[in-house]
């Protein structure tokens, strides 16, 4: 059914100024965490181009290849229609990743609408995902969480929709239905391949359909999903059969692998642990006024949206659980959630509080996006020590400089200031040139094995180009000798 106009200026207004908000952010090529290059980009980029600093993950097969093969497809168009330069398939890639993010605030209405929110309130409540500070932060991310959570609203849209359910399998049994059914439980399989804690959604909706009693649903539903774990399987008997260690041919070798290394020997924990409570408090920290209608929601939508409030809490609660916490973990949830507040409006009895609700949602959302550009480490709980820094175009000075180096016609080497996993890699020099940093064996400009350096503003070599108290110099008279023990690992 067509949207009416209030509904669509709803929707529609905040989608759009969420989108230009999300482009204007292609310019920041700072980095929250090394996963949003080395899980995505520079597995793809050495898969398309032929180098890149490789992690542990995608030597040993902890990870499958679902997110980089996307990352690579994307790449790989670039470079057919003769855009194979960084400043191009960088730009590329982190636009789908920001569509992605607008088509999720879309499937956040069509969410609220499956589960019992009327329309007025569903649109408004859009506008949570659509502007939310912290949803505009990752959007552009190349991220699994900001993969997934697209496949997984819609996928829950389609799935709990108790009317297309009941039409599917009802007297006048629907085709269309039940085709629309083994989409969203495909999506939910695709949401798998994309970041493996997505399971847990998968299991919550077999959960609800078996407290539903729609044994028909349930058994569709349960065939689609076997079979998006096979093609997961598939997947990774294809890439990592020949992985250290792989048995079964590699079938499921990056699941076991990722589920042994934080579940059974907690090493992730290594790169920090939190607090139970870290979820809660950065939401708030980061949208105030939003986290509180959240939670309103949440109370309002108990006897309306039960399935999916047990699924929002239950992917939260997991989470709460694990010792090491990043924001972006929770970002699949805040959609469901969001749904949830347009459920807790609509249950509002008298008009006048529902018109108020949807205006505190929408003012919410406006004054959340209004602010995301002060966003610190501290709001989104990263890097202790830093709660004042700005959470934006961290070390984005060096990784620009780099996209500077990759079109010196003479580049052998470069030397960064930072580490390698908090910088662009392959990804942004390009040519296969290596890149040394601080506490390298020994200093790549006396051995002759580079020929630029990025360093802070002031060094007396004259500056190729400058950006924010940093400057790419060449270093005269180099030799540019090749190293012969230079590891294309990431250390």
């Amino acid at each position: 059914m067509p949207l009416s106009r209030p509904a669509q200026v709803l929707l529609l207004v905040p989608m759009a100024l969420g989108l230009v908000l999300r482009l204007r952010l292609l310019g920041d090529h700072g980095i929250f965490w090394p996963d949003e290059i080395y899980q995505s980009f520079e597995p793809a980029h050495a898969l398309v181009f032929g180098h890149g600093l490789i992690p542990w993950e995608f030597i040993d097969g902890a990870r499958n290849w679902a997110l980089p093969g996307l990352v690579a497809f994307v790449m790989k168009v670039c470079a057919v229609f003769g855009s194979d330069q960084p400043t191009h398939y960088i730009p590329a890639v982190k636009s789908l990743f920001v569509l992605m993010s607008v088509g999720t605030a879309l499937g956040t209405y069509r969410l609220a609408r499956s589960v019992g929110a009327d329309e007025l309130p569903a649109a408004a409540c859009a506008s949570i995902f659509s502007l939310a500070a912290p949803v505009l932060y990752f959007a552009p991310r190349a991220m699994s969480e900001n993969a997934t959570v697209l496949p997984i609203v819609w996928g829950l849209a389609l799935v709990l929709d108790r009317a297309r359910v009941d039409e599917a399998f009802g007297p006048a049994a629907s085709v269309r239905a039940r085709r629309l059914l083994w989409l969203g439980a495909s999506l939910l399989g695709l949401a798998v391949l994309f970041r493996l804690q997505s399971a847990v959604v998968c299991v919550g909706v077999v959960g609800v359909l078996v407290a539903r009693k729609q044994w028909k649903a349930l058994r569709e539903v349960s065939v689609v999903l076997a079979v998006w774990a096979f093609l997961f399987g598939a997947l990774d008997a294809f890439t990592w059969s020949h992985a250290p260690n792989a048995k079964w041919g590699g079938w499921f070798h990056s699941a076991v692998v990722y589920l042994r290394f934080n579940l059974i020997e907690g090493k992730a924990a290594g790169w920090g642990v939190a607090p139970w409570y870290f979820f809660a408090q950065r939401l708030w920290t980061s949208m105030p006024f939003i986290t509180a209608l959240l939670v309103g929601g949440l109370v309002l939508s108990v006897r309306r949206a039960p399935a999916l409030i047990a699924l929002a809490l239950l992917f939260f609660a997991l989470h709460s659980a694990s010792p090491h916490k990043e924001y972006r973990f929770i970002l699949p949830m805040l959609p469901m959630v969001a749904a949830l507040v347009a459920v807790g409006v609509t249950s509002l009895a008298i008009e006048r509080l529902r018109q108020v609700g949807m205006g505190l949602v929408v003012v919410a959302s406006l004054l959340s996006a209004a602010t995301h550009e002060s966003l610190t480490f501290g709001q989104l709980g990263q890097y202790p020590g830093r709660d004042n820094d700005s959470a934006w175009d961290d070390n984005g000075p060096v990784n620009r400089l780099m996209l500077v180096a990759s079109a010196q016609a003479d580049l052998c080497g470069l030397f960064t200031p930072v580490h390698p996993a908090w910088m662009g890699g392959a990804t942004y020099l390009h040519k296969k040139a290596p890149l040394f940093s601080p506490g390298w064996p020994y200093d790549c400009a006396q051995a002759g094995t580079c020929n630029y350096a990025i360093v802070p503003k002031g060094n007396p070599l004259p500056p190729v180009a400058e950006d924010k108290g940093f400057v790419l110099v060449r270093i005269p008279n180099s030799p540019c000798r090749p190293d012969p023990n230079y590891s294309w690992r990431l250390p």
